[in-house]
């Protein structure tokens, strides 16, 4: 997923002029475009589609998705399950718009190839080996990955992971293999934190999910480098529903990165994944997502984590595609002085309501949660904070604390803090802080007197706001992060 950056940005097409030689008022170049260009991540690749279960919803379709992955009985009443609570739920009337979702307009499975999955990278079908290539995937493997998974539309189609850890017993497999070859630890655990009954998209999910990774980090393991699977939506007027299932037992560590892209089309598509994560007992889980997807597409994910005593989860979000975003990670911390981190940042213009935050629930004593949330909004986007904090009566000595900034380029854009404190114990130490803001002229007229143009001393000042997310992220993808931060801003400024 190493992202090259546009020599177009990093290039003025001029010699720039000396502070001395700058005009004292600078005529400013402003563009008006319905859309940003967003590079490779827009290019729509002419894939042939061997099968679909067509456009729609219905008890044929979830019994035809499970006859081809030739699923245990289990799993099929899951989805059967699963698809009576969506059809029983009612759609939610909080949050974002999405009443112009209509889930039988979506292909709910879609498949390019009848090739079962590559071992190597060479055996990818070549139209979408060129998509991952052109994300960097392959040479991010080469550099500074440990393993790799690589999802197109419905189907994963190659996995990998370094000889060495999967002589330690670490297992990094595609999740439909996982539920044959490991089918008693996926049952303990697939859709146990996220049930099909919580809401009407987690139904949904239960009753089509396809794809996704299955992680396995034994007792001890530390796994230095980072693992990552990339998800692809390139069908049109499909949608996507991989799931995530990582299980880091007592004193291990895990990195795991998640990057997701789509092209840009004019029909809706949905993304409706979910995230499983158990840390076991002093282990400690990164897990870092980018979320890069097209102006079509509604994204709502769900993630969750249960953290047991002394163990850690920290969670590093960033959210900049799709119309519609409803994302929020929970952290369960079940064990004592079991800890949270979130660090996450949205980025929404014309057209785009990214409504974010997180959940986390203390339970066991003198747990701690820290959240971190950046906002960015311009030309009539709406970038919100929604996040739940609760403590339970059993949670003595808990400490946790929030704090989200949102910062809004023009009048036309809009940020909302919503936060909901619940704490049923007096003995917690909780702090909460809210800022929204505009970017300071004074500091704009600082860094002009030092050489920058209007338009470049704006954008420095937005990637330092973001910096406390980007520096979380390996080097790679922090390139990426800014990358695309500077793609959005192209046009905007000035």
């Amino acid at each position: 997923m190493t992202q090259k950056l546009d020599k177009k940005i990093l290039q003025p097409d001029t010699k720039p002029e000396t502070p001395n030689e700058m005009p004292l008022f600078q005529s400013r170049k402003r563009t008006f475009v319905s859309d940003i260009e967003r590079g490779v991540y827009d290019i729509k690749d002419t894939v042939e589609y061997s099968y679909s279960t067509g456009m729609g919803l219905n008890e044929e379709v979830v019994k035809k998705i499970s006859a081809r992955k030739n699923e245990p009985a289990w799993m099929l009443d899951l989805r059967l399950k699963s698809l009576e609570y969506f059809n029983s739920c009612p759609m939610p009337e909080w949050g974002a718009d999405i009443s112009d979702l209509d889930i039988q307009e979506i292909i709910h499975y879609i498949v390019s190839d009848t090739k079962p999955l590559a071992d190597s990278w060479d055996d990818v079908p070549a139209e979408i080996k060129q998509t991952f290539d052109r994300l960097g995937i392959p040479e991010a493997e080469r550099t500074s990955l440990a393993g790799v998974g690589a999802q197109y539309d419905s189907e994963v189609v190659y996995h990998s992971l370094k000889a060495d850890l999967e002589k330690q017993g670490v297992v990094y497999l595609d999740m439909e293999t996982a539920v044959h070859k490991y089918e008693t630890i996926v049952k303990k655990h697939f859709m146990q934190l996220i049930k099909p009954n919580d809401h009407k998209f987690a139904a949904l999910h239960g009753a089509v999910w396809s794809g996704g990774s299955f992680v396995y980090v034994p007792k001890g393991v530390k796994v230095e480098l980072p693992l990552q699977s990339y998800f692809r939506l390139n069908a049109q007027q499909s949608g996507q529903f991989e799931h995530t299932l990582i299980i880091v037992e007592e004193g291990a560590y895990l990195h795991f990165i998640e990057g997701c892209s789509a092209p840009k089309y004019y029909k809706n598509a949905l993304h409706a994944g979910a995230v499983e994560l158990y840390v076991g007992k002093k282990a400690t889980l990164r897990y870092s997502t980018i979320e890069n997807w097209s102006r079509n597409l509604y994204n709502l994910n769900t993630k969750r984590a249960i953290v047991e005593e002394d163990g850690a989860i920290e969670w590093v979000s960033g959210s900049f595609g799709s119309r519609v975003t409803m994302l929020y990670p929970m952290s369960i911390l079940k064990g004592d002085r079991s800890r949270s981190e979130f660090t996450g940042v949205t980025f929404a213009s014309a057209g785009q309501c990214l409504d974010t935050g997180t959940k986390t629930l203390h339970i066991g004593k003198n747990t701690v949660s820290e959240m971190h949330s950046r906002s960015i909004a311009k030309n009539g986007g709406e970038a919100n904070y929604r996040g739940l904090l609760h403590i339970a009566a059993s949670a003595k000595g808990a400490k946790a604390v929030a704090e989200c900034e949102s910062l809004m380029l023009d009048n036309a854009s809009r940020s909302d803090t919503i936060p909901i404190i619940e704490s049923h114990t007096d003995d917690v130490d909780i702090g909460h802080e809210a800022k929204i803001g505009r970017i300071s002229e004074s500091m704009v007229f600082y860094l002009m007197q030092r050489g920058l143009d209007e338009a470049a001393a704006k954008s420095l000042i937005i990637k330092g706001f973001v910096e406390p997310i980007s520096k979380e992220l390996p080097l790679e993808y922090a390139v990426e992060l800014n990358n695309l931060i500077t793609i959005e801003l192209e046009g905007t400024i000035g």
